[in-house]
């Protein structure tokens, strides 16, 4: 059975992201809500754009079925003892709906507020050990680790999280290195690339390590447009090409725009590659009506 998720891309502010989020919870057939984590808004840069934990936390506490996470918090930003004790804070808030959706980070060549992002080797490196890291504190009591970026010195750590044996984690990753560290600490894997393409490669790693490959899960996101206007359609394509400076062809095949037959489709075709989870999201602004006649025409289908 297929699971759906609506992930926050989209600038958002407050009002209309809780209101939507309690919809969602409510009033819909998405398993999951995810949100974006940057600094810096997906559009214009005077456009909103809150922290994700922070507004995670806010929607923990006011919903009570949608699984919650950010696809995916970005490794740079946070201490990894830092990014652990908010899942767990999140575990209990939430009531064990939380998920730690993580990744290497992508840099804003300007460093606008100033963080290092690291080259893209030290990048993966530092998420393989900012997972170790992770994982110690959720099932280790005192750890003591001393890596080449971070260290733990027999810490106390309580309460414990809620979902035994931790929530579980899913990697973003699409490059090598990334579905390496994938391998080793992913249940989940948000395949960035063709997915048959990243499971081959995870499941080759998984050899290398000893680990099942049939382990992980597989997730996926979807750009999210169902109209039956073409001229809607075709806008929604101009922006998303100027946006991400990709191709017309290669969004229609990744994305889901058109109709309810054309996006029926699209999620078929993700299904048929493997994916587990599909993840829509809406860009240049939340489209209520679209994500909704999503809700109720086409999830039904696949679950």
């Amino acid at each position: 059975m297929t699971r759906f998720g609506y992930c926050f891309e989209a600038p958002t502010a407050w009002p209309e992201m809780l209101d939507l989020a309690l919809e969602l919870d409510q009033r819909s057939n998405f398993e999951s809500l995810w949100i974006a984590d940057s600094l810096l808004p997906n559009g214009p840069l005077d456009e909103p754009k809150l922290e994700a934990w922070t507004s995670l936390a806010a929607i923990a506490q006011a919903t009570s079925r949608l699984r919650l996470g950010l696809l995916v918090a970005a490794n740079p930003m946070r201490h990894p003892a830092l990014t652990a004790k908010i899942v767990t804070t999140l575990d209990h808030v939430s009531n064990g709906r939380v998920e730690l959706g993580i990744g290497a980070g992508w840099p804003d060549p300007a460093k606008r507020f100033g963080i290092e992002f690291w080259t893209r080797p030290e990048r993966a490196a530092r998420l393989a050990e900012s997972l170790e890291v992770i994982k110690l504190l959720w099932t280790m009591p005192s750890p003591t680790f001393h890596g080449t970026y971070y260290e733990l010195n027999e810490p106390p750590y309580a309460p414990a999280n809620v979902q035994r044996p931790h929530p579980p984690i899913l990697v973003g990753a699409g490059s090598d290195a990334l579905l390496r560290v994938a391998a080793r600490f992913a249940d989940k894997v948000h395949a960035m690339i063709d997915v048959k393409e990243a499971r081959t490669k995870v499941e080759a790693s998984c050899a290398e390590i000893g680990r099942d490959p049939n382990e992980i899960t597989w997730s996926r996101g979807g750009y999210l447009l169902l109209h039956d206007d073409p001229d809607v359609q075709q806008r929604a394509i101009d922006y998303a090409v100027a946006q991400y400076g990709e191709t017309e062809e290669s969004f229609r095949a990744g994305g889901l725009f058109g109709s309810a037959n054309d996006v029926r489709a699209g999620v078929a075709r993700q299904i048929e590659d493997g994916i587990e989870e599909l993840i829509v999201f809406q860009l240049p602004r939340v489209h209520r009506a679209s994500l909704f006649r999503f809700s109720e025409e086409i999830i039904p289908a696949f679950t």
